[in-house]
């Protein structure tokens, strides 16, 4: 299935990141239109549908809250705010205005990856109970639960984001650099190490399945059956 996104942001690193990673996705393909301001955001809207919005906050010309604002006046699509801004207040003010999710600067991509395929299945009825299996272990996407020889598995936040994007990336060498990108977020702050460092709790949180994770050396991490 095909879903329809419109992304609005005015820093044109963030779109691009954004476009490239959803676009990416192999196993839900998005056509993504991207929008600068809130001027071109409500054009776009007036003359297109979309099945999910991505919304900055601080927008040139027209802000967040207004246009989520304009979209309810005729629409329940699924709106999830981008910002920076963390205060209670304006996170309260983008909930009264009808956002569905508000996820704050900087995030990780994997996550707000998932965050959009929860609304999008939530909206169109489509929650499935999708269990993903690779040798000894398995995940539960939608539940978030990790199994090893059928016994749960604990994985904290970040180890569960890494083992997903491997999971969903098979076999694939993934560099340091793009695990990075997917779970910490494009700007944060932190080395490469920092990947190193939660790919080694991760192996030992998987007890003797955590071998399926093999280190490519000088490349990145992979995993596979055995």
């Amino acid at each position: 299935m095909k879903y329809r996104m419109l992304c609005v942001e005015d820093d044109s690193q963030i779109r691009e990141i954004i476009e490239d990673y959803f676009t990416a996705k192999k196993e839900n393909e998005f056509d993504i239109t991207l929008a600068k301001d809130g001027l071109e955001a409500k054009d776009l809207l007036e003359e297109n549908e979309f099945d999910i919005v991505l919304l900055d906050v601080m927008l040139p010309h027209l802000d967040g809250f207004s246009i989520c604002r304009l979209i309810r006046k005729k629409s329940d699509v699924p709106v999830i705010f981008l910002t920076a801004r963390t205060m209670e207040e304006d996170v309260l003010l983008g909930f009264e205005t009808g956002c569905d999710d508000y996820v704050t600067k900087p995030f990780s991509l994997a996550t707000l990856y998932a965050k959009c395929i929860a609304l999008l299945n939530r909206a169109k009825g489509t929650v499935l109970n999708e269990t993903s299996t690779i040798g000894k272990i398995s995940i539960n996407y939608n539940s978030m639960v990790v199994t090893v020889d059928g016994s749960i598995i604990e994985l904290p936040p970040k180890e569960y984001e890494l083992l997903a994007y491997l999971f969903k990336h098979k076999d694939w060498v993934i560099s340091r650099e793009t695990l990075l990108n997917a779970v910490w977020g494009y700007d944060f702050e932190g080395g490469e190490r920092v990947v190193d460092n939660h790919i080694k709790k991760l192996r030992k949180n998987l007890g003797s399945a955590g071998e399926q994770i093999k280190t490519v050396i000088s490349k990145g991490y992979k995993i596979t059956e055995a």
